[in-house]
């Protein structure tokens, strides 16, 4: 009888097939189990013998089952691999690769740049009120540069930030001078049109120390440094402007990047592109975080400006379309 379960086990095809001969000798209803079922019908001297042979014939069952079972698996698992193998060479060997969005990636470009002047990168909430919005950036209430910031209110008279100088106020109410720190990201106006989306991304610095250590020609010479790395070779200028914030104020350009300063349609034939702005921050801003016997330079520029720039783009809407024949081109 042993002989021929070893046989119906060796010749067993499929694990299937090897659970039902399992089942078949040694099931509730299995042929060994029959037999051991009978020990209460042997007499006791032949006991012994009896049970001995059994669990032979068991031993062996059970043994040649799980040399079986093994056998079988790592055929299944074969065939397995077999059935999911990837044929690597169907594959398209110029598949293209994806690319940095050129908003984030001109973010990265000049935060990185700024990062290694030993700027530090700070953030805020998107959502702010009025006092770090406006008023301790020397913008009261009813101020008329208020006008200037298409600002979108809540109606609990918080504010979607028109700008990251939020997060220069918080900073300056958290740490001590000396500061040197750029604030990026999301801010919110009510403008759409081919230069204007209602959101858009911003950088803005900050540089607090004492007051012989911070002047005009420090805050010249860091953005004409930083304009050229950006822009390559080009020409810059700064030009007197009003920011309630910074006193005194400028808007710095650089010579047109598409003319090279002849005179074109995106320069509006001048030679020149506006490119960012900045100043000495006005001493109210200082009275409203509480600092004395100091002095410091902001500037603040827009990311999609200088990416429309540096990849000639014409349509500030199209970097926020997500159309893949735009991004493709930035591979």
């Amino acid at each position: 009888m042993i002989k021929e379960w070893l046989e119906k086990i060796e010749a067993s095809s499929s694990l299937e097939v090897l659970e039902n001969i399992r089942i078949e000798i040694l099931g509730k209803k299995g042929v060994l189990t029959a037999q051991f079922a009978k020990m209460k019908d042997v007499p006791n001297e032949q006991k012994k013998a009896f049970a001995q042979n059994l669990n032979e014939q068991k031993t062996k069952v059970h043994e040649a089952l799980e040399n079986k079972k093994t056998l079988l698996m790592a055929i299944a698992l074969n065939e397995q691999l077999k059935a999911e193998h990837i044929d690597v060479t169907k594959f398209n060997s110029t598949a293209k690769t994806a690319a940095f969005h050129p908003v984030l990636d001109t973010m990265d470009k000049i935060t990185t740049y700024f990062q290694n002047l030993n700027f530090s990168v700070e953030e805020g909430p998107l959502v702010e009120d009025d006092f770090h919005n406006f008023e301790a950036l020397n913008l009261p209430k009813y101020h008329p540069a208020r006008d200037m910031q298409d600002t979108f209110y809540c109606k609990d008279g918080a504010v979607l930030r028109t700008h990251t100088s939020p997060v220069q106020i918080r900073t300056m109410m958290s740490v001590k001078p000396p500061i040197r720190m750029i604030a990026p990201g999301n801010v919110f106006r009510k403008d759409f049109d081919i230069t204007h989306t209602p959101m858009f991304n911003q950088i803005e610095g900050l540089v607090v120390d004492a007051e012989d250590k911070i002047s005009f020609a420090n805050l010249k010479h860091v953005m004409v440094e930083f304009l050229q790395h950006m822009f390559g070779d080009v020409e810059v200028r700064f030009r007197p402007s009003f920011f309630p914030f910074t006193e005194p104020s400028a808007e710095v350009d650089i010579s047109c990047i598409f003319c090279e300063g002849k005179g074109c349609r995106v320069c509006s034939h001048t030679g020149w592109l506006e490119v960012l702005g900045c100043g000495i921050v006005d001493e109210n801003v200082f009275k409203a975080v509480g600092y004395k016997d100091v002095s410091g330079y902001a500037f603040g520029l827009g990311i999609e400006r200088f990416a429309m720039l540096i990849h000639k783009i014409g349509d500030l809407r199209s970097l926020f379309d997500s159309d893949i024949r735009l991004l493709g081109q930035f591979r």
